[in-house]
């Protein structure tokens, strides 16, 4: 874990798409009070979605149209991102996808999507990433240009991927309200961890707990015996559900089923360190 005696550096931009100060979303305070969050125009932009979800009895139903929705608007049927023959000797281009990102990403967070990822969620929630490959203490630091190539990747950038992670964001915003909604709008999730190279330590509140800054994207599950799978200290936090970006029962099919998987918004966080 860095040393708290060193100078953190600065959460993120001065503005986002979400309405809510940079500072303020990245604070525990922020965590505690869970308020409702919203990528600005995205469900105006697409009414018909919401419209269409609103007739789903149940989850299940409600992913099936979002799945469909997408593929259509995206063009991402097999058939769709095919296209016709490529040139002899040129390379077959495929279109970008929210789920090749969640396929990347659950191969390893530090790939090329997993930039593309963080890249999205500096551009409309205003935080930056805290780690890449590497830490990245400052905006200057070799860590940085690394995250900035890779999160400009133009293989990922040919099929307005930030809209479709800003639908996946609203639809997950949508899911919750409808068929989860938890007391307090806060979901106890938990983060196995082998070492803190991630974390940068911001207050220690007891032998136990701790104020530690997440890196913008991260990885959570909802199975404690799942985090155990990926380290010997669980860190158990509770987390606002307007800070969750994917979780696995979201839609009836995507790469990351089967691990209790939440994909969360990062900032701030007070947690409860447990040693196995």
């Amino acid at each position: 874990m860095w040393d708290s005696t060193e100078r953190l550096p600065s959460i993120g931009h001065s503005t986002n798409l979400v309405g809510i100060p940079t500072d303020l979303l990245a604070n525990p305070q922020f965590n505690d009070a869970a308020p409702p969050m919203h990528i600005s125009g995205v469900r105006e932009m697409n009414g018909s979605l919401f419209e269409m979800l609103a007739q789903a009895p149940d989850l299940e139903s409600a992913g099936e149209a979002f799945y469909k929705y997408m593929a259509a608007v995206y063009g991402l049927d097999p058939e769709q991102q095919e296209g016709p023959p490529p040139a002899k000797g040129a390379v077959r281009r495929f279109r970008s996808s929210y789920l090749r990102l969640l396929k990347g990403w659950g191969y390893d967070t530090n790939a090329r999507e997993g930039a593309v990822l963080k890249g999205w969620v500096e551009s409309r929630f205003g935080l930056f990433p805290t780690f890449h490959k590497a830490p990245i203490p400052r905006i200057t630091a070799p860590s940085w240009a690394v995250y900035v190539e890779e999160k400009m990747a133009s293989r990922f950038h040919n099929n307005a991927i930030y809209s479709q992670l800003d639908l996946l964001y609203e639809f997950c915003q949508w899911a919750i309200d409808r068929f989860m909604a938890p007391e307090g709008r806060k979901i106890r999730l938990y983060r196995g961890v082998n070492d803190f190279t991630e974390h940068q330590r911001v207050e220690q509140v007891d032998n136990r707990t701790v104020i530690i800054r997440l890196n913008n994207l991260v990885s959570f599950s909802s199975d404690r015996s799942v985090a155990d799978c990926f380290g010997d200290t669980i860190l158990e936090a509770w987390v606002p559900t307007s800070k969750i970006v994917f979780f696995n029962t979201l839609l009836p099919t995507h790469p990351l089923n089967g691990e209790g998987e939440y994909l969360v918004v990062g900032g701030d966080y007070l947690v409860k360190a447990t040693y196995l």
